[in-house]
This record gives structure tokens, C-alpha cells and sequence, in this order.
């Protein structure tokens, strides 16, 4: 809908809505006369400055819908479907939009100034000066197509539509891109070129048909090939008249069933050549429409060969089958598609788990029975074969079965064969030596034993005098451990005592910075605004005076609340830890230009302080190790809960570092890190952090909701 338009109101008008605002001075007040006057003065000074505001925000409510117009108008001719130009006489591009830019292929800053038919292909510039010349000629529309420069292998195709202008100096031109519908025009060309070559070098017969009439309107050569008739005597004919049907009731059947289904097929026909041969042969008729005519095409194949070859198959896949079913040891086979296609009893034993067996893919087959690891193993090695041709004979398999969860042991190999269908396929012959290899590795361990007896009696003998003098190292031993034990109990709780005394500073001088200091500034900038409204001679220079003190008043203000901001934020005592975070990120998205985004829930405010103050500690310190080190464009820092587990996680997208690796020296200790892990540990949590060099690094913290809500420790975390 369109937008409202605002009036601008008359002087008068203006003039009464500024007095209203600044108020009228009251003329039977005693006052001096000098005073009085400067009042006035001042009076008429404080509703001019008005009314020249509410003028400056009438200009500027006109100047935001003509900037609003211009936009909307400035979309609308860039982002059009079609391309739009201005043309000088001489065809020189003064305007174009993005459109048009995208169309030929160049940037709207470099296409200003340049000729149109130098983008125009060699061979149509000619055209192109010729349709300019008509267009200045006179007032109508003219329009052409041209081809563009490129260098794609289809040249761009464009219609142009052009008028000239009422100065007759320039036209308006509108390019539409019908590169598509040139090419699906060529290519339909190309379609009815090679249909027609198909048609004429088809290896089966192929007839035309009227669907109205019944009879033979076209045939291939290899039609007259296959009957012995030349084309013209097939013209005309009926499909029983050929041979091809046995009688007239029989060709009237077909079609009906044609004109029903659309297609009718016979698997098997007998036809016999003029010359008396007889053979099989196989057709496919289809009813279809061939520009706005029904055609009737049937497609004849002589399958006399491919009879004889499938009884050769049919005997063949028996003798194969045979051969399977009778083998002393497990045989399956593959086909060609890595289906399992049979398999003798043995195999079927094998695989009695498996439903279905035959036909199903034998990836899913060894998935369904073997690890995962196991089985790509397996299939890697049958595509492997199937592929190349290389026998594989495994040197031994001895793996845990996933169907049955049982360990058995098989020996088995793959072979590539023909299968009876002349495809190639994969033959497996295995055999289950679990019992075999059970009884084989008894007597090892047997004679293991044995020998190991021997040696067991020799090292008891040995190791009862290495005891006597172990045990007094043992008590020794114990002595150091619990003295380590000890002495590390109390350098953790010296740290704990340490972060607990420096939070504890910090909330002190930032509750005294924030309630004593800030307070007396305000105060101060209070007082001085009441001076301000007092003043009663030369107030031009005073109020000058008083507004830059005004100034440098609010700047201690603000730099006093930052720095108690930095030492401890209020946030995190009145409003909570969610609060405090975005404060924070805010201010160091400020700061560093680098994005941070915060996802959280709500009931993490319902845990202890000390546990809210740990988790802003450590973002607050991960952020600026990003800041510092990472190279980041981006941190995402997550807060949730599963499984009665709080984590929280920064993720930044900056260049990484090697954990593993050691500082190199004192000044790149990784004290950030040691003191994130030393926060969350000291209530009970976890710390990790996961990084690589060139990839993103993430800082995570974990622990139980049982303990962060039930931590009722007087010691506060830093």
C-alpha cells in the first residue's frame, strides 16, 4: 500500500507548537529590567532553536520517503527479468540495469560509456546498426534478434525491443535472453534428424501404421530385409496380409487392445518371408500422437537366435546348478549386480539367519552377519575380484559373528566365473574349521602350559627373594604417596583460597567504585545542572563553561562504571549469569569486531552463584584468548543440559593451536588454561579443550546438576 505522506506545516503553525513547548514567559512577574530583558532572550532563542528542529525533522520525514521511493524504483529496474539500456545515436550504453550487466556479461561501472554493438557478435553488427538506424528513424517500436558475444559454446540469443525517445537523441531499449528457446529449436531440429536416421538403420523391423484405415503407411529397410518385400509392395497392406497376424479377426483384435492400452505387445508371433522362411519373431506396437495425428508403430524383432541361445542357458544354469548342489564343501555365487543368486545346502546352513537369502544384495548379507569393520572387508575384496578377475584365497578368518555372537574360524576362496547367462559373477568355496581350529588350539595352550610350569617354579623361587625386599620399598613408597597427596591437597586449596580472596577484592572495590565514587560524580553533575537553569548574567559563556564540564562529568561517570563493570560485573548478582554473558559479548563484539552468539536455557539461573560465576569466569577468559591468539571471524558459545550433565561450550572458527605441544618457554605458559581448569575443577567438574592447528578450537566445561545445586560452599569462585 503506499506510504503516507507528511505535510509540512506553515511557519505560523510552527511557530505556535514551539512556544507551546518551550513555555511563555509570565509579563506581570517582577523582574529588573535588564533581567527581564535577557530573559526574553533567552526565551526567544530556546523557540527558535525548537522550531528549526521540527522543521529539520519535516525535511528529514520527506527526505527518508524520497530516499524510500528511490530505492523501491531502484529495485524494480535493476532486479527486472528482462535487461534495460539507453542508447545514444551512435548506440553508446548511457544506462543500464544489473539485469542487462548479468545478460552481457560485463559490470555495470565498465558497460557505461561503451558501444552496444561491440557486445553484439561479429557476424550481426551489421543488423544491429541497420535496427539503431530504423529505430531513430521514426517513433515506432522496432524489434530483432541478435546474437551476443561469448564464450560458452551456445552463443546468447536476445530479443531486442526498441523506441526512440521524444528528444530523438537516445532510445530505450529491452533486451529478453531467448537463448533457451533457440536451443530447445535447434535441438528439436537435431530430434527429427536423428529419429529419421534411427528409424532408417534400426536392426529391427519398424512399419508405420493408420490407426483409421489399418494399414502400412511406412516401413524400414531392415522390414523389407526381414519379409523379402520391397517397400512399395508393403505400402498399403494390412498387418495379416504380411503374415504377421493369421487372419482378419485377429488384426482387428490387436487394434481395439491398441486403442484401449496404448501399447500391445506379443512375445512371440511366427512369420514367414516371401521367399518361405519361417521364423519368430517378436512385436511391440504403440498408438501415439505425431503432430496432432494419431500413428500407430510397430517394432518387429526377429528372436529365432535368441531362442536357440536361451535353450542353450536353460541347460547350461542346470548343469551349473547340479555342480553347486553336489560340491562336499559351502558354495554360493554372485551375480554380475553383487546378488547372492544360489546357494548348495551347506551354504544355506551358513547363512540360516539370513531372510531372504537368494536375490538379496550380499553387502546387506554380511552386514546383517559381521561387524561392520569385518564386512566392508569382506565386500571390498568380492567387488575387488568381481572387477578384475584375481583369485583370493584367505589365509585365515577368525571373527565374531554378529547374528550369532559366536567366534568361528572358516577358510575360504573367491573365484571369478561365466556365469550360465554369460554374465561374470563371484563363486565362493569355504569350509567352517571352528572345531578343527578349537582342537588345534587347545594342544597349544597344552604345551604352553607345560613349558610355562617349568618356568613358574623357577620364578617363585626367584620372586620370593625379590619380595622380602620389595615389601620395605612398599612401606616406603606409601610414606612418599601420601606425603605427594598432602602436599598437593594443600596447593589446591591454597588456589582455591587465592581465586576466592581475588574475587572477593574485586566485588569490594567494585561495590565502593559503584556506590561511593559514581554517586559523588552524579552528584556533582546534578548540582551543576542546577547552576545552569540559575544563571542570570552572561549566560551565553557561562552555560558554555558548565555544558563542558557536563561532558567531562558523564565521561568519569562511564569510565567509572566500566572499570566495576570489568572487576565485577552487577549483572551477575541482580539479573544472572544469561544477562551478565550478553552484556559482556556486547561489549566485546564492540571491541573486537569479532561475532559472538549465545544459546542457553533458563534454568541455569537456577543454580548456585558460585557456579554461575565459574561459567562467566571461563567464557570471559576464552573469549579473550580468542581475541588474543585465535584469529576468529566467529565464536558460538553454547550452554545446556543432558542427562543431568550442564556443559558449556566456546567454539571459534580461528587458526587453531597443538595441545600436545610444550611451551617453549616461560612467557608462552598457558596460564588462560590452567586457571579455566583449576575454576571447575574446584567445585567438581570437568575441563577439556579440543583444538588442532589450522582448524576451529573448543573450550568445553562439564558437570552433574546434582552437585552445582546442591554445592552450598561458603568460598566463592573467581
Amino acid at each position: 500500500m503506499p506510504k503516507k505522506s507528511h505535510t509540512t506545516d506553515s511557519p505560523a503553525s510552527l511557530r505556535r507548537r514551539a512556544e507551546k513547548r518551550a513555555g511563555k514567559l509570565d509579563p506581570g512577574a517582577a523582574i529588573p529590567h535588564d533581567e527581564a530583558d535577557t530573559r526574553r532572550l533567552l526565551h526567544e532563542l530556546e523557540v527558535n532553536q525548537i522550531e528549526l528542529e521540527m522543521q529539520n525533522a519535516e525535511l528529514r520525514r520527506a527526505r527518508d520517503e524520497a530516499e524510500s521511493v528511490l530505492e523501491k524504483y531502484t529495485d524494480l529496474y535493476d532486479f527486472a527479468p528482462v535487461g534495460y539500456f539507453t542508447l545514444a545515436l551512435d548506440g553508446t550504453i548511457r544506462l543500464a540495469n544489473l539485469t542487462g550487466s548479468v545478460m552481457v556479461g560485463v559490470e555495470r561501472s565498465k558497460l557505461i560509456g561503451r558501444s552496444f554493438g561491440m557486445l553484439v557478435s561479429q557476424e550481426h553488427r551489421a543488423g544491429f546498426r541497420t535496427f539503431l538506424k530504423q529505430v531513430f528513424a521514426g517513433g515506432d517500436k522496432h524489434s530483432a534478434g541478435f546474437a551476443l558475444v561469448g564464450s560458452s559454446p551456445f552463443p546468447r540469443v536476445v530479443s531486442i525491443e526498441a523506441q526512440r525517445s521524444q528528444s530523438g537523441l537516445e532510445c530505450s531499449a529491452l533486451v529478453v535472453d531467448v537463448t533457451e528457446r533457440k536451443v530447445a529449436q535447434d535441438q528439436m531440429r537435431v530430434s527429427e534428424i536423428r529419429y529419421r536416421r534411427l528409424f532408417e538403420a534400426a536392426h529391427d523391423g519398424v512399419l508405420l501404421l493408420d490407426p483409421g484405415t489399418c494399414k502400412i503407411t511406412d516401413a524400414n529397410p531392415f522390414m523389407t530385409k526381414l519379409l523379402g518385400y520391397p517397400r512399395e509392395q508393403l505400402i498399403g497392406k494390412e498387418l495379416f496380409e504380411i503374415g504377421l497376424l493369421k487372419d482378419a479377426v485377429a488384426s482387428r483384435e490387436m487394434f481395439r487392445k491398441l486403442k484401449r492400452n496404448h501399447e500391445v505387445r506379443y512375445e512371440d508371433l511366427p512369420l514367414k518371408s516371401q521367399r518361405g522362411r519361417h521364423q519368430e519373431v517378436e512385436v511391440v506396437a504403440n498408438l501415439y500422437q505425431e503432430d496432432g495425428h494419431s500413428v500407430i508403430q510397430c517394432n518387429i524383432r526377429d528372436i529365432t537366435e535368441r531362442k536357440r541361445v536361451q535353450d542353450i542357458l536353460r541347460r547350461n544354469e542346470a548343469l551349473f546348478s547340479a555342480l553347486i548342489e553336489q560340491a562336499p564343501v559351502g558354495v554360493y555365487v554372485l551375480d554380475a549386480l553383487f546378488r547372492m543368486q544360489q546357494a548348495n545346502p551347506t551354504a544355506q546352513l551358513i547363512f540360516e539367519n539370513v531372510h531372504p537369502l537368494i536375490g538379496r544384495d550380499f553387502s546387506e548379507i554380511m552386514r546383517e552377519m559381521w561387524p561392520r569393520r569385518i564386512a566392508n572387508q569382506i565386500i571390498a575384496q568380492f567387488r575387488h575380484t568381481l572387477k578384475t578377475g584375481d583369485d583370493y584365497q584367505s589365509p585365515g578368518f577368525i571373527e565374531r559373528r554378529r547374528d550369532l555372537g559366536l567366534k568361528e574360524n572358516y577358510e575360504w576362496q573367491i573365484q571369478r566365473v561365466v556365469l550360465p547367462a554369460g554374465e561374470y559373477g563371484v563363486v565362493c568355496f569355504f569350509n567352517n574349521i571352528t572345531e578343527r581350529a578349537r582342537a588345534e588350539e587347545a594342544q597349544r595352550r597344552l604345551d604352553v602350559l607345560t613349558a610355562s610350569n617349568i618356568k613358574l617354579k623357577q620364578e617363585i623361587v626367584r620372586r620370593k627373594a625379590v619380595e622380602e625386599s620389595l615389601r620395605s620399598t612398599r612401606l616406603q613408597q606409601a610414606k612418599l604417596l601420601k606425603q605427594s597427596r598432602r602436599q598437593q591437597e594443600q596447593l589446591r586449596e591454597l588456589s582455591r583460597r587465592l581465586l576466592h580472596a581475588q574475587e572477593e577484592e574485586r566485588k569490594r572495590i567494585s561495590r565502593e567504585l559503584h556506590d561511593v565514587i559514581a554517586q559523588t560524580l552524579v552528584g556533582i553533575n546534578v548540582h551543576l545542572a542546577a547552576l545552569t537553569q540559575g544563571a542570570a548574567t552572561n549566560p551565553s559563556n557561562l552555560r558554555k563553561q558548565i555544558s563542558n564540564t557536563h561532558l567531562l562529568v558523564e565521561k568519569a561517570v562511564d569510565i567509572v562504571h566500566n572499570f566495576a563493570r570489568e572487576l565485577r560485573p552487577t549483572l551477575l548478582d541482580d539479573l544472572g549469569l544469561i544477562p551478565a554473558l550478553k552484556s559482556y559479548m556486547q561489549g566485546f563484539i564492540e571491541e573486537t569486531g569479532i561475532r559472538v552468539s549465545l544459546k542457553s536455557y533458563a534454568r541455569i539461573e537456577q543454580t548456585t552463584s558460585v557456579f554461575r560465576t565459574v561459567l562467566y569466569r571461563i567464557a570471559q577468559e576464552a573469549l579473550t584468548n580468542v581475541a588474543r591468539h585465535a584469529n576468529a571471524s566467529r565464536v558460538e558459545v553454547s550452554i545446556e543440559t543432558a542427562s543431568g550433565i550442564i556443559s558449556m561450550a566456546i567454539k571459534d572458527n580461528g587458526k587453531g593451536f597443538d595441545i600436545g605441544t610444550e611451551p617453549r618457554s616461560k612467557k608462552a605458559i598457558r596460564l588462560g588454561l590452567l586457571g579455566m581448569r583449576e575454576r571447575i575443577e574446584m567445585i567438581g567438574g570437568k575441563f577439556r579443550v579440543e583444538s588442532l592447528p589450522d582448524q576451529s578450537t573448543t573450550v568445553r566445561v562439564e558437570i552433574s546438576e546434582a552437585k552445582v545445586r546442591s554445592n552450598k560452599s561458603p568460598s566463592k569462585s573467581t
